[in-house]
C-alpha cells in the first residue's frame, strides 16, 4: 500500500456498529475485529473515492498532529490489514 492507494473493504467486508454490544466491528465472511480507537478513526475514512494521503491529511488536520507520524501508522495499519483480506487499494 503506497500513499497514492485508494482503499476499500476487500468484497465482503464491512465497517459496521454493533449495537448490542456498543462497539463498532469490522466484519466478513466467517471472521469478525473490534478495531482500536485509532483504527476506528481511520477506517471510518475508508470511503473508496479517498486516497491513503488524503485520509492522513484529514487526521493531521482533524487532530493537528505531524503529518509524517500520522502517515507511518496509517500506511503500517492498511498494509497490515490488506495483508489480512480486509481491504483492497490500488
Amino acid at each position: 500500500m503506497t500513499p497514492g492507494a485508494i482503499p476499500r473493504f476487500a468484497p465482503g467486508m464491512k465497517l459496521r456498529e454493533d449495537r448490542a454490544r456498543g462497539q463498532w466491528v469490522v466484519m466478513g465472511p466467517e471472521r469478525m475485529f473490534v478495531p482500536d480507537e485509532t483504527a476506528l478513526e481511520i477506517l471510518r475514512l475508508v470511503d473508496g473515492r479517498r486516497s491513503i494521503a488524503a485520509i492522513v491529511d484529514d487526521l493531521a488536520a482533524r487532530y493537528d498532529a505531524e503529518r509524517g507520524l500520522i502517515e507511518t501508522d496509517v500506511l503500517a495499519l492498511f498494509t497490515d490489514l490488506h495483508g489480512r483480506g480486509v481491504v483492497t487499494g490500488g
